[in-house]
């Protein structure tokens, strides 16, 4: 079991480069056995969550090497999953994304039930719903997926029961695989959505409507390429050191940030009062992200009238929505944050109180924060999901004094190297486990 002791209130400095992103990576990964050639897939990230996929496809007889940040991926001719990994898979959410790319392997097949955060219900009705226009079938028990897939019907409209980014992709899945023209209405246009279409185009899909609402897709009856793909950076991760630069009042460059999926959450924290700078545009090395430098100035916020709350692109991204707790923190005045996806997200914002943040509760969806805060040290445990535990490593990095954080498998699932590249700009954190004395 891991741990982050902390030693907060110091001022970062310098540059630091935002990772690829974890979304489209295990997206990728995954995605890769719709090919029947060979799939390298070049800067994805050493996280639990990839990690994870990799033993799963593994344990499925997917050959799959890691030379440093580049994966290759060749699937076998025939997949059985006797072996399937349960452990490996059963931590992970995008476990789900097997439910159509074992479609041209099965015609009937079981796999575990999905895991990753713990944020309430996350049905997998809309996965079902819409695969089903495709000749998928798919049964949740309690413990597996239960799918018998036909794959047919060459050309269909969908449209989706929730324009969620991890449906739109497995749907892209679906009809990349199958001859013929569907649209898909309803569609997230999200950054890890556009990864996987500009990845399906090299393996010879034909997709219009990249960016927006409304996919339109020629699939192919054998995809049989070998390709390269490289990974693009991550608009969470650039709001997490956004949100860390702001919380520990220093002047921070971020490098390399996907500008179209942080346009929104800069001009929200422009009119609260931040200071920061936006380099000229340059493309990231899949040739298609824009990417932007961002310097962070030590900035006096005041809390915006208007609540904040997250949307499907191009609003502000629903996994930023946490990041802007801690920033409300250290912001003059209340702040409205409406959480409305999960129902248990906002109540882990509750644990910033442990650190003097002045949180109310309001409902499973919605939190007042009061600030300023003057932060203050605490140990504590990490919450079962992603991202209220980045913001409570956030919050720590700025209280004055020496913090623990047990138990970060969580960060640790979509943060790579996160200790190191902190200490790079100036932080006092470092990685302990149980083995370890403190």
């Amino acid at each position: 079991m891991d741990h982050f002791v902390v030693h907060g209130g110091k001022k970062l400095s310098g540059s630091i480069a935002v990772n690829t992103s974890k979304n489209a990576a295990v997206a990728l990964v995954m995605g890769a056995l719709i090919n029947r050639g060979k799939t390298t897939l070049r800067n994805v990230p050493r996280i639990e969550e990839v990690e994870r996929l990799i033993e799963v496809l593994k344990s499925i007889g997917v050959k799959i090497t890691r030379e440093g940040r580049d994966v290759c991926i060749i699937p076998p001719k025939r997949i059985s999953l006797k072996n399937i990994d349960r452990v490996a898979a059963m931590r992970t959410r995008s476990i789900i994304f097997l439910l159509p790319v074992l479609a041209r392997f099965l015609k009937k097949y079981k796999i575990p039930q999905s895991g990753g955060c713990r944020l309430g219900a996350r049905s997998v009705a809309p996965h079902a719903y819409a695969l089903e226009s495709f000749g998928i079938d798919v049964v949740a028990t309690r413990t597996d997926f239960s799918v018998h897939a036909r794959l047919s019907l060459p050309q269909r409209t969908v449209v989706l029961y929730e324009s969620g980014d991890t449906v739109t992709e497995n749907v892209l899945f679906a009809a990349a695989q199958i001859p013929g023209r569907t649209e898909i209405h309803m569609a997230s246009a999200n950054y890890m959505v556009q990864d996987v279409c500009f990845f399906l185009q090299k393996l010879g899909v034909k997709i219009t409507g990249i960016g927006t609402t409304r996919l339109v897709v020629e699939g192919c009856a054998d995809i049989n390429r070998d390709v390269t793909y490289e990974v693009s950076e991550d608009p969470i991760e650039a709001m997490l050191f956004i949100a860390t630069a702001i919380t520990t009042r220093s002047k921070l460059t971020i490098t390399r940030c996907p500008i179209d999926f942080l346009e929104l959450e800069l001009e929200k924290l422009r009119r609260m009062g931040l200071i920061f700078d936006v380099s000229n545009t340059y493309k990231a090395r899949n040739g298609k992200t824009r990417l932007v430098d961002i310097t962070i100035y030590p900035s006096h916020l005041k809390a915006l009238r208007e609540k904040i709350y997250g949307r499907p692109f191009p609003g502000i991204n629903i996994d930023n929505v946490p990041f802007f707790a801690p920033i409300a923190a250290v912001a003059q005045g209340r702040t409205l944050i409406h959480d409305w996806v999960y129902e248990n997200r906002s109540i882990y914002f509750t644990e910033l109180s442990r650190l003097g943040v002045s949180v109310t509760l309001l409902d499973p969806h919605r939190v007042y924060i009061e600030g300023p805060t003057k932060l203050m040290p605490a140990e504590m445990m990490s919450p079962p999901a992603l991202r209220p535990a980045a913001i409570i490593l956030v919050a720590m990095l700025g209280a004055k004094g020496t913090s623990m954080l047990r138990n970060v498998y969580q960060i640790n699932r979509g943060y790579e190297n996160l200790t190191e590249r902190l200490r790079s700009i100036g932080a006092g954190v470092e990685l302990v486990n149980d083995t370890c004395s403190v």
